[in-house]
């Protein structure tokens, strides 16, 4: 597989670098690792990949220059581990920083930021939604045909399928995916983005998205009017929470810095750059005290489940299981 990338040049192992593959966009973490460099005097040096990174550090082998490995996603952040290329950290200052349902239980890898599965219903025709308002809700005969999603096999729906796998079982989950699919106004398409455009088009009047692409909507000049179409919701699983997926970071296999690695992973968890993580991409700080953005303040309080990630994760393949067998896709 092609590993796709725009990187600064990458050393093997030098007293004052460290090596960065990552799956996260230039934009969000380029401020945060110059934020590093000028505390610490050392130089990121960043590889970004849109696909094949697993398979690259596998080719790569004992050879491979990468130290630390970010990524989006519960799933990635188990395929890395899985595919045996990350390491176990033990660090108490990142122990400290980051919740214990928000870490893999072998510490080989961690969650740096919060972005919840949220519904968004149109501010004309729904309004916004009731405060106990829940994922099981979304199967109720009053929104047939009103509903718009992604695919079910995306990586962000398929977490939600295996957290209420997590909760609720195997045979409720696909009574609920019986239940959603028949309420959908359209085949699963697009992303989540594109389906508050069709809440704006007044093809749909809900859709599940990730929280903060109402940020990004809200900050493109060309998508401004598809957010302001709709109100952000977080909806419950039970009376547990909120169901929140995870960009992550873990240390290579090999990393040949990991002196240096092990200081990034501390600052990438403590105060400063999850600070910074909170604002440039709407996202909510994993560490517990670190103030969200204003905007995302003004979405109202979030209340996250808090089942642990791998717990979720190893319910993956039962998900999509259930979303085969209910055709939900087609």
């Amino acid at each position: 597989m092609v590993f796709h990338l725009c990187f600064s040049s990458v050393a093997i192992s030098t007293e004052k670098e460290v090596n960065v593959y990552s799956y996260r966009q230039p934009f969000l973490i380029e401020p945060i690792f110059n934020e590093f460099t000028e505390d610490t005097g050392i130089k990121v040096n960043i590889k970004f990949a849109k696909k094949g990174l697993v398979e690259t550090l596998q080719r790569e082998g004992k050879y491979s220059p990468a130290d630390v490995i970010l990524t989006v996603d519960i799933s990635r952040l188990m395929e890395l581990k899985n595919k045996g290329v990350v390491q176990r950290v033990k660090n108490k200052v990142i122990d400290s920083n980051i919740p214990s349902q928000y870490k893999d239980g072998e510490k080989e890898w961690f969650a740096l930021t919060l972005r919840a599965r949220s519904v968004y219903s149109s501010r004309d025709r729904i309004g916004k939604l009731d405060k106990n308002f829940s994922y099981s809700d979304l199967t109720k005969p009053k929104f047939k045909g009103k509903i718009c999603t992604r695919s079910g096999k995306h990586p962000y729906n398929l977490s939600l399928v295996a957290s209420m796998i997590a909760h609720k079982g195997e045979k409720q989950t696909r009574e609920w995916l019986e239940g959603l699919k028949v309420n959908l106004a359209r085949k699963p398409q697009g992303g989540d983005r594109s389906q508050v455009k069709a809440i704006k088009e007044g093809l749909c009047d809900l859709s599940i998205g990730n929280s903060y692409y109402l940020g990004k909507m809200l900050n493109d000049d060309n998508q401004r009017a598809w957010a302001e179409s709709v109100y952000i919701n977080f909806p419950r699983i039970n009376a547990k929470g909120t169901h929140v997926n995870v960009s992550g970071m873990a240390m290579a296999k090999y990393a040949p810095n990991k002196a240096n690695a092990m200081k990034l992973m501390e600052f990438l968890s403590d105060d400063k750059a999850q600070k910074m993580y909170a604002e440039l991409n709407h996202e909510y700080p994993v560490k517990k005290g670190i103030k969200r953005s204003p905007l995302v303040e003004s979405w109202g309080r979030l209340k996250a489940d808090n089942i642990p990630l791998d717990e979720i994760a190893s319910h993956h393949s039962t998900a999509i299981k259930l979303l085969d067998s209910v055709k939900f896709d087609l």
